[in-house]
């Protein structure tokens, strides 16, 4: 695949800008499924220190002496993790890959992991082959977030390939845990997007994802069992995530096999679903008038009731805070579909602004957000692959006295903090109020 996809924009035909909704609501979680695989990988025993407190002790504003030390400590650490991953205890090893996991999300590590590239790869395989549940899990996501890492060099790109076969193994294999395909699923999404170069590879992750979430766009979508709307989710999000460097050539063919499909799926039990089935269909009708600028949909009144339905939805058998999620996606979908440009989000980081100012955008960010969480800042500061996709151009590099001016006193942060507070009680009380109009 050529690489300007990914450099100069996240999707085909992106040098236009777009309205871009709201990057929060992107943040939502893949479902049941997935908070129970995470709390359990949080709760499992480990023979292996933790790694929490070194990441929490560092602060990126220390003296360099203190740095390079606690950089040294971090690594020799690491150094341990990658030997637990042979350990012959399950825990052990479900142990040094949740902490891995939560390293290489905050930290960027590309050399100390260029050196360890083939070593991880074979502790990884075998977790995924002979592993179960929770470790294969936990291997996918690892495997994400060393793809993120290594970006779309050769290491990457080996590394991806020789685990793909695996990982679409473990998707596909209806016997398998549901939390371990759901991982595998947003991995090899993630991965394909990083690490594959060529077309073939991209064609091949869509229609095995296509197949995954498929199999609730029947005639009766109630029908598949609710453990595995997660794994739809996920699956539904890495494929509409390929979908923004897919070819022009290849998008009128998925348009006229998956818009009439995909509708099915905001009926859905699961307020995660529904919402990942709005935004991909905002996204394909924004692929499709960059390819046609008067396309048309033919079911379009029918689609602009549903969408409306559920921008308005105050069923009281739903959750207070997943109504008031729904509603907010749902606004943004309905008015991009009917061909009004949304509102542009900022996302601030720094000393730095990212636009998020369209669907396949969004759908970027949130994707790199799920498997970064609280390290995303980091990485959009320091990660050239995130640096590079976004166009936010070479890392910046600042000395002592720039940082010393752009941080505010003690008594600066305690005004700010005493203000938000006030504002965040008003808003709050606002809410509270049943007379509100929350819509």
């Amino acid at each position: 695949m050529p690489r300007a996809h990914k450099g100069s924009a996240p999707r085909k035909g992106g040098q236009r800008r777009r309205g871009g909704a709201r990057s929060s609501s992107a943040q939502a979680d893949s479902g049941s499924s997935e908070d129970e695989a995470a709390s359990e990988a949080r709760s499992t025993a480990s023979d292996c220190p933790s790694l929490l407190s070194t990441v929490a002790e560092d602060s990126p504003g220390g003296d360099a002496v203190d740095e390079q030390g606690q950089q040294e400590d971090l690594e020799e650490k690491l150094k341990e993790y990658v030997d637990c991953l042979t350990d012959k205890s399950a825990k052990t090893r479900q142990g040094a890959l949740e902490n891995l996991r939560l390293v290489l999300a905050s930290r960027l590590l590309p050399d100390f992991l260029l050196e360890r590239s083939l070593t991880l790869a074979d502790a990884l395989e075998k977790c995924l082959k002979k592993g179960k549940g929770e470790e294969q899990a936990l291997a996918a996501a690892v495997l994400g977030l060393l793809c993120v890492q290594l970006g779309p060099g050769p290491k990457g790109e080996e590394l991806f390939h020789g685990l793909q076969p695996l990982l679409v193994s473990v998707l596909s294999d209806s016997t398998a845990s549901p939390a371990a395909r759901l991982q595998c699923a947003s991995a090899l999404g993630l991965g394909c997007y990083v690490a594959a170069a060529d077309v073939q590879d991209l064609l091949f992750c869509l229609t095995c994802l296509e197949g995954i979430f498929s199999q609730s766009c029947g005639v009766d979508g109630s029908a598949a069992p609710a453990s595995l709307h997660g794994l739809f989710c996920a699956a539904l999000k890495a494929w509409a995530l390929l979908l923004t460097i897919c070819p022009s050539t290849h998008v009128s063919d998925i348009l006229d096999r998956q818009l009439p499909r995909l509708p099915q799926l905001l009926s859905s039990e699961t307020v995660n679903l529904r919402i990942a089935a709005g935004e991909t269909i905002a996204l394909l009708f924004e692929l499709a008038r960059d390819l046609e600028e008067d396309f048309l949909y033919e079911d379009m009144d029918a689609l602009c009731g549903v969408l409306r339905t559920l921008a308005t939805d105050s069923n009281k058998y739903r959750a207070k805070a997943d109504r008031r999620r729904q509603r907010c996606t749902f606004r943004a979908v309905l008015h991009s579909v009917e061909g009004s440009e949304c509102e542009e989000e900022t996302v601030r980081f720094g000393l730095e602004v990212l636009y998020v100012d369209s669907w396949a955008r969004r759908r970027v960010y949130a994707a790199f957000k799920d498997v970064l969480g609280s390290g995303m800042h980091h990485h959009l500061q320091n990660n050239e692959l995130l640096r590079d996709i976004f166009d936010l151009g070479p890392v910046l590099v600042l000395d002592a006295a720039a940082l010393k001016a752009c941080k505010l006193s003690r008594f600066e942060k305690h005004l700010y903090n005493a203000a938000a507070f006030k504002a965040r009680t008003k808003a709050r009380s606002r809410v509270r109020d049943k007379r509100a109009d929350v819509l």
